[in-house]
């Protein structure tokens, strides 16, 4: 700053904000007059206000007026007076807020005044006033412009680009921040410039590019956290992403955290009731309508006292969305009237949102029983089916949907049901993270679950089996994206590993460094997680294969084998037996109770796991009553001669299948869907017989069960199949190296300690020398192997999310081509896991499918299935 100029000082705030409080109080220090002291006092009190201290900022600013009152200057005093306007409208004083930004903006003139009216149109854009706030923007752009105040004419710009975004106009908003980046290109204001590259990622969301969104905002949290500013709209921004990437979780983390540092700064009031309602946002897109209505209810409470009329109507919407999501809450009366102005009050407000106004209170008057009144509100909201992004688009057929069940037309009612899917497919395939992929499918369960109970009553169980393999493991059916050569995300891969590895040697020593080392663990798992999300997906040609073609060519690939497709539809579990040319529907029972004994038959096996003689009595009980909950009369229909296929929904996938009496003595696979099982029956088998054995760290008889399993192919290295093993043993199972050899391979078998994450199933990883081999690590096969199978506890164990979707090590690689993987879903023992290995093995190198071979060497076990095509 030069002693010449303080207003240097000013400048200096949002670009160096630590040496321009240093700057501040140096001034302060030298005793200079009024003048130069109430520029000091303005910067302390716009860092207090940006670092989240109120108070503190809005008694800097009045003793800066005061200041710059006694200085005589009135320019001085209407440029601090707008300041202050700021900060007690963010306090939640909004009248004494807009009054003295309103006597600044009177009082000032030339560039002052634009900077003031610039301001002021802050304050009403952060009331939800966008017409008034736009006006002030219209003289106060054009001054700017015109003298050369380059940096104050971006911000404004910048503005303009929010509250057009707010009115719905994307593209205006875009030119505006692309010209505001533009424009501080060659200027020192970091601060200004990362806010431009937030801007950007906002625009990138609002175009519906996802990946690009959540790159940009992190690049420019990266350039506030080494400014040391923090940035709670920018919270915001992420979360709004993060929601409509289907990370409902994670955005109601985000915003949680942004509160907690909020309260923990004592700072802006506004802000704290922007992020409650981003919170409630999040809690009711998760699944849990309690908590939405709790914090959508607190921010309407803060919006109304604060007098921010958009704000409030928004909060309200969730209110009302969360009360008739509520589980066993009946509809009123009362609600459908408040759903009704709501809308009306909306659409006054120009809120691009007002359709989900109209949908609630259809949903309302159809429950009610009022035909007529849910027909115009379901009607306005599916106006939006033809308009903006796709996700919207999506919700507008959805409104098509629930007006064409209402109305008995079948034809209508499919007819929006494949259009809303067509919308969401259409916006999956632009992210390259197959987390997003299966996440994203949740926006579309609605719509499925409306076909498939139309389908149900109509008594059509080819197209009911049709409809649900539409929206089932469909994450599996997008092509993989070949994995860029990306050398920081290999390098935080490996520093996870070693993260991971020396935690493991702290907890065993009960070193005081454990805490330490789980915070740098979950950092980096926050980094790696967040470099998969940004990668980009590429769209899918072709014309989607026709409802009746899909039952027709699984029909032809069983032959004369069979598939049972479980499918839950309101509550009830309902088993599809497809085979000898024909789809034929049995009701199994309720899904609770099937849902409920399968985690009764897990939690016996654990401990059954640990017995070397588990009582087959029990074990055969234990099934029988599993088998009556998850198949019922199916059971005694699968037939004895040919293949076998068992394809759950993902709610279902951990059941233990090789408990059930009519599973236990015949071969069978399980498949996340039909059309995984179709696609992973065509997969290519590589040329030669590489095969690769690889022994993990501290598995107990690990070394005697693949040095056996290398026994036996060394036996029949003269016949007809010339095998090619490759043993990695102890100190030699690395994942660099376990991945290089398994690329492309025909069979790959991994005795290692598995580790489940439910909270991150990407996550789920094998125990190797040097850290866990994880998910992400899969991914970046070129070429996944052929067959695949994981000796240990839990390997085959996925998370159910999304609609109908699984995410774990297993779907790693089905998704880039293994046509099959032996793993357990239950915990496994060790020394009687081996002869299991042993045998299938010896099925496997005589020319046995792996479900056949698996059956034959299971014995008495329960705890390995095939997963794929056998």
């Amino acid at each position: 700053m030069s002693r010449e100029d303080p207003h240097d000082l000013l400048a200096m705030v949002f670009a160096r904000p630590r040496e321009a409080l240093a700057a501040a109080r140096a001034l302060l220090a030298d005793g200079r007059g009024p003048y130069e002291s109430s520029i000091a006092r303005q910067a302390l009190g716009i860092l207090h206000r940006e670092f989240g201290d109120l108070e503190a900022a809005i008694g800097e600013l009045r003793h800066a007026v005061r200041l710059a009152r006694r200085s005589g200057s009135a320019d001085r005093e209407t440029d601090v007076l707008a300041t202050l306007g700021i900060a007690l409208l963010q306090s939640g004083r909004t009248r004494a807020g807009l009054s003295a930004l309103d006597q600044a903006a009177t009082r000032a003139d030339g560039t002052t005044r634009a900077r003031v009216l610039f301001r002021r149109a802050g304050a009403r854009w952060i009331l939800g006033r966008h017409g008034p706030a736009l006006d002030d923007l219209r003289d106060a752009v054009p001054a700017l412009l015109a003298a050369r105040d380059t940096v104050w004419a971006a911000r404004a710009l910048t503005l303009r680009g929010h509250v057009q975004l707010a009115l719905g106009a994307v593209r205006p908003a875009d030119a505006d921040f692309r010209t505001a980046q533009d424009m501080l290109g060659p200027t020192r204001q970091e601060h200004d410039s990362a806010v431009a590259v937030q801007n950007r990622g906002v625009a990138a969301f609002r175009t519906g590019d996802l990946p690009a969104a959540l790159a940009l905002l992190d690049e420019a949290e990266r350039r506030f956290r080494s400014l040391g500013t923090p940035m709670f709209d920018l919270v915001g921004d992420r979360c709004a992403v993060l929601l409509a990437a289907g990370l409902a979780r994670d955005a109601l983390e985000h915003a949680d955290g942004g509160l907690r540092l909020l309260a923990r700064l004592r700072g802006q009031a506004t802000r704290r009731a922007e992020l409650l309602l981003i919170a409630a946002r999040a809690a009711l897109q998760s699944g849990d309508p309690a908590t939405a209505g709790e914090r959508a209810g607190e921010a309407r409470r803060l919006f109304a006292r604060q007098h921010r009329a958009w704000w409030s109507e928004h909060a309200r919407l969730i209110v009302l969305q969360a009360e008739h999501a509520a589980p066993d809450t009946p509809a009123r009366r009362t609600a459908l009237g408040e759903a009704r102005r709501l809308a009306a009050r909306l659409a006054g407000l120009g809120s691009p949102e007002v359709w989900q106004a109209h949908l609630v209170a259809g949903r309302i008057a159809l429950a009610l029983g009022e035909p007529g009144v849910a027909e115009r509100h379901l009607a306005r909201a599916a106006d939006v089916r033809h308009k903006g992004p796709a996700t919207s688009r999506a919700g507008g057929w959805l409104a098509e949907a629930l007006r064409a069940e209402a109305a008995g037309e079948s034809r209508r009612l499919l007819h929006a049901c494949r259009a809303g899917l067509a919308l969401i497919e259409e916006h999956r395939l632009t992210f390259g993270s197959s987390e997003l992929h299966a996440l994203a499918t949740a926006q579309g369960a609605e719509l499925v679950t409306l076909a498939q109970r139309h389908l149900l009553r109509e008594g059509r169980p080819r197209r009911l089996l049709a409809w649900t393999e539409r929206w089932r493991a469909t994450s599996l059916a997008v092509p993989a994206v070949s994995p860029p050569e990306d050398g920081e995300l290999l390098a935080r891969l490996a520093a996870l590993r070693q993260a991971e590895h020396l935690l493991a040697q702290a907890r065993q020593d009960g070193a005081a460094s454990a805490a330490a080392l789980e915070r740098d663990r979950s950092r980096l798992e926050s980094r790696v997680r967040s470099a998969t999300l940004h990668a980009k997906g590429h769209s899918r040609g072709g014309r989607e294969r026709r409802d009746d073609d899909r039952a027709g060519r699984l029909l032809d690939a069983l032959g004369g084998g069979r598939l049972a497709e479980l499918v839950a539809v309101d509550g009830t579990l309902h088993v599809l037996l497809c085979g000898d040319g024909t789809v034929r529907r049995h009701t199994a029972g309720p899904m609770d109770r099937a849902v409920a004994e399968v985690e009764f038959a897990r939690s016996r096996l654990r401990r059954l796991a640990y017995e070397r003689d588990p009582d087959q009595g029990e074990l055969h009980d234990l099934g029988a009553r599993l088998e009556r909950a998850v198949l019922g009369p199916v059971a005694g229909l699968l037939g004895e001669e040919g293949p076998l296929v068992v394809v759950p929904p993902s709610t279902l996938h951990t059941t233990p299948w090789g408990l059930l009496p009519s599973l236990r003595r015949r071969p069978f696979t399980v498949a996340p869907s039909a059309g995984a099982w179709l696609r992973a029956r065509s997969a290519p088998r590589p040329d030669g017989g590489r095969i690769v054995l690889v022994r993990g760290p501290g598995v107990a008889h690990a070394d005697r069960e693949v040095r056996e399993i290398a026994g036996l192919y060394a036996q029949a290295g003269g016949e007809k199949q010339p095998w090619d093993v490759s043993l990695l043993e102890a100190g030699r199972s690395t994942a660099p190296a376990v991945l290089a050899a398994i690329d492309g391979s025909l069979l790959a078998h991994l005795a290692a300690h598995g580790t489940f994450r439910a909270d991150s199933p990407l996550f789920s990883s094998l125990h190797l020398d040097d850290g866990p081999l994880t998910g992400y690590d899969l991914e970046r096969l070129r070429r996944a192997p052929h067959h695949l199978v994981l000796s240990s506890c839990d390997s085959g164990q996925m998370a159910a999310v999304g609609a109908d979707e699984l995410l774990g090590l297993a779907t790693a690689l089905l998704r880039l081509g293994t046509a099959g993987i032996v793993a357990s879903v239950v915990p496994v023992n060790d020394e009687t896991a081996v002869p299991v290995m042993l045998g299938l093995h010896d099925g496997l190198r005589r020319g046995l499918g792996l479900a056949e071979a698996l059956c034959r060497a299971r014995g008495d076990d329960v705890s390995f299935i095939a997963i794929g095509a056998g």
